[in-house]
């Protein structure tokens, strides 16, 4: 339920829909395509200020751009095929999900401050709270839960 005071919008606690915010965008990987995955992301981000009245700091935002940025780039570098990310949020954490077309599960390297590049599922592992890798019939399905409060 939403106050009316005035004219102003006053959240009074009841207002969180029950079912998460669920989106998702398909990309081709052509050029640009990480990018519109980031604004996607964003977009997103904005929804749940929104639709879930939630509070998400510089910090949270950063993070989901982030953990975003890296499964799609690996998905676009080492798939074949299209790929998909699937973005379900609440107030409290965003789940990303990209899927493509690549059996090969992702590996994590040690860190190693010499080495350049895949660094992207070590940062991934240290940003979000859980990150899952598992392969579903058409590839694999890479899952990472980003909390949006600490």
């Amino acid at each position: 339920m939403i106050d009316h005071l005035d004219g102003a919008v006053i959240p009074t606690g009841f207002d969180v829909p029950v079912e998460p915010l669920r989106r998702a965008a398909h990309f081709t990987g052509e050029p640009g395509c990480i990018a519109e995955a980031r604004s996607f992301a964003a977009l997103f981000l904005e929804q749940l200020r929104t639709e879930w009245c939630a509070e998400i700091d510089q910090r949270a935002d950063g993070e989901l751009l982030l953990v975003v940025s890296e499964l799609v780039t690996n998905a676009d570098r080492h798939s074949d095929g299209p790929y998909i990310l699937e973005l379900e949020g609440t107030d409290s954490a965003v789940t990303v999900c990209v899927y493509d077309s690549s059996p090969a599960l992702p590996r994590r390297f040690p860190p190693d401050p010499r080495r350049v590049g895949r660094h992207g599922l070590e940062i991934v592992h240290a940003v979000a709270s859980q990150v899952t890798v598992e392969r579903v019939p058409v590839g694999k399905r890479v899952r990472a839960v980003v909390e949006l409060k600490r």
